[in-house]
């Protein structure tokens, strides 16, 4: 398909139409990007790139997708929809079958196609670029090299190989070494390598998606949060320089989860259960859990629970979570999947969400803390962690949404291709 093609040529998901690209456009996921940390770098004048898209572009304050977690939310925005609708509602879940936990690593679980698929079925040149190799097989789906399709991690970039990636020899194409797992410099290895393919001329859609390694362990305004903003916002102004439509989102906000005297504030929910209900078999799933977990413990604001013994009141189980002083919210699994627009099917007896300043997990014994080497435990998960922004380089071309819309993270691809 020729480029003067794109222009009138759209694919179609779940309802959404999204048009072809007619410019290169790159969208980039924020992992954990909080409205705090855009807020004060642009008060405080560390990011005239998106201080002028701010102003200049599109802005709005999003929603993501319940739970607010990489993985859901990486899909829900190349799906362009909730998480009832895709299938992934979780970093880590119990298998009710079989009864074993697993990590989500791949694309098994996932219903229906994706806009990247679509768009490259389409002749479209996809790139799909992720910190984190978890979240690869994911947006890999249906991509393709014979098609064009470059899709590699920055965790994995010395593994490359053109028949599964689409690139090899990543490291010497892009003249630096891969960086350390736990660092800030793993997102900025994904935005420099998206920047040379763009200039190279060997894509028309990108997909860059980080790591919230920064924000787990450091506020906005810190010295090392400045630092990688500015560096992030340095390769934004270079897409829009080299004649990119940029958008910007994020997976999930985050938030400050420890007591005044610096220490975590952990509710260990299946320990409070089992005490209260020994003949339950309560397990508590924190579908936080991922391999990164150095830097949060797997503690996070949003559990399910999975009743593997008896129950008589499980509304009277509701009520006690809900009475825990670390809780924002508890409900059955039903009535949460049809709140949050989670899939029902795939969701736990009961769901528990802790207040902005909180995390729960299951038992203490679970949960390694060791890391946290002396900083606040920062995480998210819970709906304190909902807002994100949603910023695009220049004005939207369709306005036609009413004065009251509720805009989601999972709009990006509309706001950037529409």
């Amino acid at each position: 398909m020729s480029r003067t093609d794109h222009l009138s040529a759209s694919v179609e998901l779940h309802g959404r139409s999204y048009r072809l690209p007619h410019q290169p456009t790159v969208i980039v996921c924020v992992d954990g990007f909080d409205p705090e940390y855009l807020e004060k770098g642009c008060i405080d004048g560390i990011l005239p790139n998106l201080s002028s898209f701010v102003k200049s572009g599109f802005h709005a304050t999003a929603k993501c997708a319940m739970p607010s977690l990489t993985n859901p939310n990486n899909v829900s925005i190349i799906t362009g929809a909730p998480t009832s609708v895709h299938g992934i509602a979780g970093n880590f879940y119990l298998d009710r079958m079989t009864g074993e936990e697993h990590m989500v690593l791949d694309d098994t679980l996932l219903r229906g196609s994706t806009i990247l698929e679509l768009m490259s079925n389409s002749g479209v040149r996809v790139a799909a670029i992720t910190a984190k190799d978890k979240l690869r097989k994911i947006l890999n789906h249906g991509l393709s090299p014979l098609k064009g399709a470059i899709c590699f991690s920055a965790q994995a970039a010395k593994s490359c190989t053109q028949a599964e990636h689409g690139i090899t020899e990543v490291e010497k194409w892009l003249g630096r070494s891969a960086p350390a797992q736990y660092s800030g410099d793993l997102s900025i290895f994904v935005l420099d390598a998206g920047l040379k393919l763009l200039q190279e001329d060997r894509a028309d859609l990108f997909y860059l998606t980080l790591s919230d390694f920064i924000q787990h362990k450091y506020p906005p305004g810190s010295l090392e949060s400045n630092e990688f903003l500015q560096e992030l916002d340095s390769r934004l102004g270079n897409f829009v320089q080299s004649g990119a439509i940029v958008a910007v989102t994020g997976d999930h906000g985050m938030s400050d989860k420890s007591n005044e005297d610096g220490s975590p504030n952990i509710l260990f929910l299946e320990s409070e259960l089992i005490s209260r209900w020994p003949g339950s078999g309560a397990r508590v799933i924190c579908p936080i859990s991922d391999p990164f977990v150095r830097h949060h413990g797997a503690l996070g604001s949003f559990v399910r629970v999975h009743i593997t013994g008896e129950v008589e009141d499980v509304g009277g189980m509701v009520k006690f979570c809900d009475s825990l002083p670390q809780v924002e919210a508890a409900y059955t699994g039903e009535k949460a999947a049809a709140l949050f627009e989670m899939p029902v099917d795939r969701e736990g007896d009961l769901v528990v969400i802790s207040k902005k300043n909180a995390v729960i997990g299951s038992r203490k014994d679970e949960h390694d803390l060791s890391q946290l080497q002396g900083f606040r435990l920062r995480s998210h998960g819970g709906l304190s962690e909902q807002d994100i922004p949603l910023i695009r380089s220049t004005p939207l071309s369709n306005s036609g949404r009413d004065a009251g819309h509720v805009w989601r993270n999972f709009d990006v691809f509309d706001v950037a291709l529409n």
